[in-house]
């Protein structure tokens, strides 16, 4: 049997310019780059708007807005303070203060909930 080497040929024209090295998307530097995109609008750009929407709430607060704080407290702003804190009402003559870092939820319905009274019949 007589064998065939075609390895010449593979060595007589020489691959050049970036259309024979397999295109733009062969390179590994692209995906890297196009998974960064993603998660930047996916992941870090949504982050980013919804802190910046809770730091103006927590910066807006005044007395009497319902607050939920990181620990889980409910309560009402009593009294808002200059610098980094706030007194909160969390019940009938019980204040506490907390930093206003802590506020995660504001709810500015305005109307404080009074205990519901059973009539006993």
């Amino acid at each position: 049997m007589y064998l065939l080497n075609l390895s010449f040929l593979a060595d007589a024209a020489p691959a050049t310019g970036a259309a024979a090295q397999g295109g733009l998307f062969s390179s590994p530097v692209v995906p890297l780059v196009m998974m960064g995109v993603i998660f930047y609008f996916l992941l870090i750009r949504p982050q980013q708007k919804k802190a910046k929407e809770l730091q103006t709430l927590v910066s807006s607060l005044k007395t009497g807005d319902k607050v939920v704080t990181q620990g889980g407290i409910h309560g009402i702003v009593s009294n808002v303070k200059d610098g980094s804190t706030l007194s909160l009402k969390i019940a009938d003559n019980v204040k506490i203060e907390v930093d206003k870092s802590a506020i995660v939820t504001v709810d500015r319905s305005g109307q404080t909930s009074a205990p519901a009274v059973v009539a006993k019949t």
